[in-house]
Formats: C-alpha cells, sequence, structure tokens
C-alpha cells in the first residue's frame, strides 16, 4: 500500500507549482481530481503536442499530471459549482494555485468548504498576508524577486533565469511535503487547516547559504558563474572537446587535482596553500587549470579525476543525462500510455521506496475524462 493511498485530493491548479504537488501527492499513492474549467489547464496548449490529426494533447501537460483524474466545471454555473462542492465535501485536501480571492468569489474559498480533517493549499506568487498578495506572479517574477537572479550568471554579466522553473517547482515541492505532514494531525484532531505557500518565500528558504552570507557579513552575494564562493577549485572547465565540473571541496582533492594536470607544486603555491587562499586567488587558479584542461578531451579528466576520488561530472544536455547509465540503472524513466502519443517517457517520483515500484497507474487525462468520480466520491 503507497503512503497516501486513501487519500482524497482535489485540485484546482494550472501551468506548474500546483499540478505538480498534485502529482507528487499521486505519486504517493493519493487520489487525485482535475477540477477544470471548460476551456482546461492552460498547460494543455502548450506545445510540443503529440498530434493525429483529430486530436493533440500536450507533452508538457503529461509531465506534470500523470496519476490524475479530471473533470470539467464551470464554477459560475450555479449545477457545476454544487457538484464540485459536494466532491470538495468528500475529500481530505485541496490543492490551489489561483490568485488569492479569486476561488473565494467562485464559491469554493477555505471559509466555504472547510470541513473536519481537511487540508487547504494555497499556491500563490507572494502568500495571503503580503502586501503583493493583489499581484500576479510567474516563475520569472519570483526569481528576480527573490535574489537568485542576483547570484546567477556571470560576474559582470545581467540577471540570469534559471533554466528549470525552480520558483514554480520549489512551491510544489514545499506544499506536498507540508501536506503530506499536516494531514495525519488534522484528520487525529478532526479539524481543517490552511496552508499558505508563497512562491517567494519558498525560493528564500532554500536560499540558506545567500541569505547567512548576506546577514553574516553584511555583504551582497555575487554572481560567479560556475565557481563557489567558499570553495576552490569548484566550477565548470572546458576541456578540449566539452564542458565538465570538478568539485575539489578539501585540501586533499585540491592536491589531487594539481597532481592530474601534470602540476603538483601547485598544491604548495602560498596562493593556493588552504581553502581560503584558494577563494581568494580563485580567478588566478581557474586560468591555470583551464589551460591545461583545454589540452586533452573530457573524458580523459573526468577519469583521472575520479581515480583519485575527486568529483567531477560532464556537463550534459537533457540528452545526454537522459540516456546515461545512471538513469537506466535507477530506474528514473518509466512509460505511460500518454493520449494521443501513445507509449511515452516520464520521469517518475525520483525516491526509491523499498518494496514499491513508481506509481504508474494512470497517464495525464484528457479533459474532463472522468466524471465518474462524482459517483465514487459522492454518490451522485
Amino acid at each position: 500500500m503507497r503512503p497516501l493511498h486513501g487519500v482524497r485530493v482535489v485540485e484546482f491548479a494550472h501551468v506548474a507549482a500546483g499540478p505538480f504537488t498534485g502529482m507528487l501527492l499521486a505519486d504517493l499513492g493519493a487520489d487525485v481530481v482535475k477540477v477544470e474549467p471548460p476551456t482546461g489547464d492552460q498547460m494543455r496548449v502548450w506545445p510540443p503536442f503529440a498530434d493525429d490529426g483529430d486530436e493533440r494533447f500536450s507533452h508538457n501537460f503529461a509531465s506534470v499530471n500523470r496519476n490524475k483524474r479530471s473533470v470539467v466545471a464551470d464554477l459560475r454555473d450555479p449545477g457545476d459549482l454544487a457538484r464540485v462542492r459536494d466532491l470538495v465535501a468528500a475529500a481530505d485536501v485541496l490543492v490551489e494555485n489561483y490568485r488569492p480571492g479569486v476561488l473565494d468569489r467562485l464559491g469554493v474559498g477555505y471559509e466555504q468548504v472547510r470541513h473536519p480533517g481537511f487540508v487547504y493549499c494555497s499556491i500563490s506568487g507572494y502568500g495571503l498576508t503580503s502586501p503583493y498578495v493583489d499581484h500576479g506572479a510567474y516563475d520569472v517574477v519570483i526569481q528576480g524577486m527573490s535574489g537568485l537572479m542576483s547570484v546567477t550568471g556571470e560576474p559582470g554579466g545581467g540577471p540570469v533565469k534559471a533554466g528549470v522553473p525552480v520558483g514554480d517547482f520549489t512551491a510544489g515541492l514545499y506544499a506536498a511535503y507540508s501536506i503530506a505532514a499536516v494531514l495525519p494531525q488534522v484528520r487525529a484532531e478532526s479539524r481543517s487547516v490552511r496552508l499558505d505557500c508563497p512562491m517567494l518565500d519558498c525560493l528564500l528558504g532554500v536560499s540558506a547559504l545567500q541569505t547567512s552570507e548576506f546577514w553574516g557579513s553584511g555583504v551582497e552575494p555575487a554572481r560567479l558563474g560556475t565557481a563557489h564562493p567558499r570553495n576552490a577549485p569548484y566550477q565548470g572547465f572546458a576541456a578540449a572537446d566539452g564542458d565538465f565540473t570538478v568539485a575539489a571541496g578539501n585540501d586533499r582533492l585540491w592536491a589531487a587535482v594539481a597532481d592530474v594536470v601534470g602540476a603538483p607544486e601547485l598544491a604548495d603555491d602560498p596562493r593556493f596553500l588552504t581553502q581560503l587562499d584558494r577563494v581568494a586567488h580563485h580567478a588566478e587558479l581557474a586560468a591555470i587549470l583551464q589551460e591545461r584542461f583545454a589540452s586533452a578531451k573530457r573524458d580523459h579528466w573526468i577519469a583521472e579525476l575520479r581515480a583519485r576520488g575527486v568529483p567531477c561530472g560532464p556537463v550534459n544536455s537533457f540528452g545526454d543525462i537522459l540516456s546515461d547509465e545512471h538513469v537506466r540503472a535507477t530506474g528514473l524513466v518509466g512509460s505511460l500510455d500518454v493520449p494521443v502519443a501513445g507509449p511515452t517517457p516520464t520521469v517518475v517520483f525520483p525516491v526509491r521506496i523499498e518494496g514499491q515500484d513508481p506509481r504508474l497507474d494512470r497517464a495525464a487525462p484528457r479533459l474532463g475524462g472522468d466524471d465518474e468520480i462524482f459517483d465514487e466520491w459522492c454518490g451522485t
């Protein structure tokens, strides 16, 4: 039996943060139902599409909506609203990422649907108590406001957005974790609770090293490219045929790097003797190492470094890593029969639970394809 078996979740969510939360709960065994407007989740119209000429289905949508069912409801229609409220009354959890106040106006706000043993999780850009509560927010806005862009990119360069929408997905992780944590207590005490999950606060929550650096030193953390503010060499380098990273996080590993590049004397150079010395002179050190790393192919350097216990690895494309032997060995990629597309790879829940295979019961649902849920949950 999966950890969240028997937990009923209603998801009023679109695009990324809320749907990712719902998918994590579904992966752990919850019965998750997406309540979508007649036009569907906004991500249903994001390419790339599987298209058979009669129907098309978004691969992006499929990637964050597996193991769910879908019903359609126009919440402005009294009949649809009544059916949905019956569904919510039978649920243990509601997840939503509309702008604060929208679901209240539509009749499914927290105070309108709360009941014993119920968790209502609201994900938004800034949270319910922020002075910015009424402002719209997408991932790029939150990355910029959180300070993340101030430390992402090359020294002296402009702001750079992380290639993965970390604002959305970090909030989704915090939301799912918090729901799973509070639900047993809420059920035991037969009460309801609202979770307020702001994307901005969640990104700051995972920026512990940067916030502590600022509070501890009074100095703003800076953009360092791939380098590290407290370790060196700890960054990316270009070999003759491709990029790779090196993480020599202590003196022993640094001595091994110096040996690999044929310059063991660098380990005794006063500029590079200790970790603090190497950080203070990291630009000089990086230039010396880069000149040497450019002389041979990436696989050579990675093999030599790994043979001496130095953490290192290639800078992969997604195509590279998805075909890597690691992914095959860990079973990270499964297959689902996605509508229109047919058998389609998917990255499964990445934490291995002893005795259980990753849940792959359902592909992402067609829009409104699961009205049987009203009979199952509500007997209507």
